[in-house]
């Protein structure tokens, strides 16, 4: 592998095939205590004498496992593997898998099960974890560290920026302390709690290495980079500070094996505060956008501009009739600040437009012709079909899909009046082969216009009921098995 590339590992265990590794016993080894002679009562007395820690000996990482001891949960999610076809592999790689597809014929779908972290944030049950924890889950179960489980629903989940908020009904739960992510500093200890390979609450403590860490897939989040160890389980989990407050969501590493490398990746609780509450609200999250394409600045282009040092965001291009071009942004424009707050890179400007609200007028100070001048930008609204989604939610719960409506573009370009957009397949639907992108036309002959109606028709249906879908310029009846 050439060693310049840039793998970004997922840190939510795969999904695998239930029943996948037993954690007591790897490669049938165990451990075994050796029986010795028995202590003395003086030496068993010595053993529960606490421990003092001098004031040089470091922070008091027990006393904040403790306080935070019951917060941190493990999550199991389910899901059902896709039926294998019988085609052959066009690569040819595994001529032992390929005599098995041939003579086997295609591979009946079967449960998968994966595993991640997450915190609560709420009396009420809310809980805060990755969306790719969740993503594609059937069903997702929650277990608490006094080890009752519970089966959550999913309020919504924002692929953005990797947070899914949860909910649970349980009573007697303890909620995170949140703390200011934006006050952290370089060089302070945190802790990370997870699940990693499914062995629950373990703790792991490093160092904030650095803040506001532009990542290729975070183009939302200021990462907070951090050296504590954080494997596949961990996703989901806390960071926490040496005040005992949670500041940030665990959520990728940095990887050439896929696990540990001391590099690990966090999302603020500012950023996930502001997504949490969106979610819990509306199940979507709505992002603020100006209609520019932006590059970094160099130092040459720093000095080609007339700037005395290398900062800002150079517009390279602007969209026609979008916000930025209605208020007089031009290709070349470096933009130093929005609403007062300093750009210093380029991938400080996303997260800081995408927080604006739609509709909110921003000022925005560029440099052009060797000076400053500042301009009034009304921010437009990111289209967030893509961005944010609910899960297939209880009322669903015999389909199993989360939808949403055509917009004009889709029903003009597929000639449909109305339908809905397939966003999450799961359980009966799922099971029938339903896929994301498909468009529900009609429910056993009756048009669907919303997903009120959808719910509607496929509370009276019967246990089976036919799906008219539009997928790609076909258009199939599919039979879904209600149960």
């Amino acid at each position: 592998m050439d060693a310049r590339k840039f793998i970004l590992s997922r840190t939510a265990a795969a999904l695998t095939a239930a029943g996948f590794m037993t954690l007591g016993a790897i490669g049938g080894s165990q451990l075994l205590a050796h029986a010795g002679p028995a202590p003395t009562e003086a030496a068993m007395a010595a053993t529960r004498t606490p421990l003092v820690a001098s004031a040089q000996s470091g922070p008091d990482f027990a006393s904040i496992v403790e306080a935070n001891r019951n917060t941190v949960v493990h999550i199991r999610v389910s899901a059902l593997r896709p039926a294998r076809s019988a085609q052959p592999d066009p690569g040819g790689a595994d001529p032992f898998s390929e005599f098995l597809r041939r003579f086997q014929g295609p591979q009946q779908e079967g449960p998968r099960e994966g595993m991640g972290s997450g915190f609560i944030v709420s009396a009420d049950g809310v809980i805060l974890t990755n969306a790719h924890v969740v993503q594609g889950a059937s069903e997702v179960l929650v277990k608490l560290a006094d080890r009752r489980e519970f089966k959550a629903k999913v309020l919504g989940t924002d692929p953005q920026t990797d947070i899914a908020a949860l909910k649970i009904q349980a009573e007697h739960l303890t909620p995170v302390k949140l703390g200011d992510s934006k006050a952290l500093r370089v060089g302070e200890w945190v802790l990370a709690i997870g699940s990693p390979y499914g062995f629950e609450n373990t703790v792991t403590a490093g160092i904030v290495s650095a803040t506001s860490r532009a990542l290729p897939d975070g183009t939302y989040v200021p990462f907070i980079q951090t050296d504590a160890a954080v494997n596949p389980g961990n996703s989901g989990g806390p960071l926490i500070n040496m005040r005992g407050e949670v500041i940030g969501i665990n959520s990728q590493i940095y990887s050439r094996t896929g696990g540990y490398q001391g590099l690990a990746f966090a999302i603020p609780m500012e950023v996930a505060t502001r997504i949490k509450d969106q979610l819990v609200a509306t199940g979507r999250v709505e992002r603020g956008r100006i209609g520019v394409a932006i590059q970094e600045v160099t130092q040459p282009l720093a000095k080609s501009f007339g700037l005395d040092r290398p900062a800002g965001a150079l517009v390279s291009s602007v969209e026609d009739g979008g916000p930025a071009a209605k208020a007089g942004v031009e290709p070349g424009d470096v933009i130093l600040r929005v609403n007062g707050k300093a750009i210093e890179r380029s991938s400080e400007l996303p997260p800081v437009i995408a927080e604006i609200r739609p509709g909110d007028s921003a000022r925005v100070e560029v440099w052009r012709g060797g000076a400053r001048r500042e301009l009034s930008v009304k921010v437009g609204s990111l289209k967030s079909d893509k961005v944010a989604r609910a899960e297939p939610d209880e009322n669903q719960g015999r389909l199993g899909v989360a939808v949403r409506p055509l917009s004009a573009e889709e029903r003009k370009a597929l000639k449909l009046a109305n339908g809905l957009v397939v966003e999450q397949s799961a359980g009966a639907a799922e099971k029938a082969g339903i896929q994301e992108g498909d468009v529900i036309v009609s429910v056993n002959g009756s048009p669907v216009r919303d997903a009120a109606q959808l719910k509607s028709l496929v509370a009276k249906a019967g246990a089976q009921i036919a799906l008219l879908v539009q997928r790609g310029d076909a258009r199939i009846y599919v039979p879904v098995e209600l149960g």
